[in-house]
């Protein structure tokens, strides 16, 4: 029997504009033996990064902002070399990370603060003071 599926074409329409945001928000990750997951958001007056990152210590991870591109890089190290030889299963993930966020224009990026609290790297971005309109006033040489 086979079975009928609706087509819902705003779904794969959907699905294009996310990976788009996606590609446009992150730049790109570099090779690297783990990626962490992360999530981000845009507040009225910031944006802000969460990163799960556990069971790496805070002098373990490097965060850059040049030209732009907010960098996030670290180190969650192994236990004893000896001890993984036994394991019969690991997920748990060791080594290097590295990611790299485009940032718009509206980020201030000399006022980004970071810091980890349960295992998640929070970066708060704030953005740039809107520039209001400044009315000129127009005289007459009459």
């Amino acid at each position: 029997m086979m079975a009928i599926t609706r087509y819902e074409p705003w779904n794969l329409i959907s699905q294009l504009h996310k990976e788009l945001e996606r590609n446009m928000v992150e730049g790109s990750t570099a090779t690297a033996e783990w990626a962490p997951s992360v999530d981000i958001k845009e507040d009225k007056d910031k944006f802000v990064i969460h990163a799960d990152i556990p069971g790496v210590k805070p002098e373990d991870i490097d965060v850059s902002m040049e030209n732009g591109i907010l960098t996030i890089k670290g180190e969650k190290k192994t236990e004893a070399e000896t001890e993984r030889e036994d394991y019969k299963r690991m997920e748990r993930t060791y080594g290097s990370f590295y990611r790299r966020f485009n940032l718009p224009d509206t980020a201030n990026s000399d006022a980004i603060s970071a810091q980890t609290k349960h295992g998640v790297l929070e970066l708060t971005i704030p953005k740039k003071a809107e520039v209001q309109p400044k009315k000129i006033s127009v005289m007459s040489a009459d």
